[in-house]
């Protein structure tokens, strides 16, 4: 009943950008946070970059600096501007959304299905 749809992901050389975006629709009571995980191959799912209702922000150590997280609460969609690009950026890149879907409900993390970020000369 709730989908989370990314694009933006692709191939870029190193020192290049990605814009990457997920867009949540369906049924959404209240959304309290958004953000972006990545899981390179043979590691761990990592954070990447959040953003509350409350307007704090916060950046992986590898993200500051380069990554910049934005929203657009009217279309309930996160955006993951991406700059400096360095081969060590490459993962599938994950959007969750930290949501009540109704008032019946409690808070849970809702996620995307991935996509992939290459960067490679």
């Amino acid at each position: 009943q709730v989908q989370l749809v990314e694009s933006g992901g692709g191939l870029v050389q190193p020192g290049g950008s990605l814009r990457l975006s997920c867009a949540a629709s369906g049924r959404i009571f209240k959304i309290n946070a958004m953000g972006w995980y990545r899981q390179a191959p043979g590691k761990q799912r990592e954070l990447v970059a959040t953003s509350t209702n409350g307007g704090s922000t916060n950046y992986a150590d590898s993200a500051k600096g380069r990554f910049t997280i934005s929203r657009d609460n009217a279309k309930n969609t996160v955006f993951l501007q991406m700059n400096s690009l360095k081969p060590e950026d490459t993962a599938v890149y994950y959007c969750y959304f930290r949501m009540v879907v109704d008032r019946y409900s409690t808070l849970s993390d809702y996620w995307g299905q991935g996509t992939q970020v290459t960067v490679s000369s």
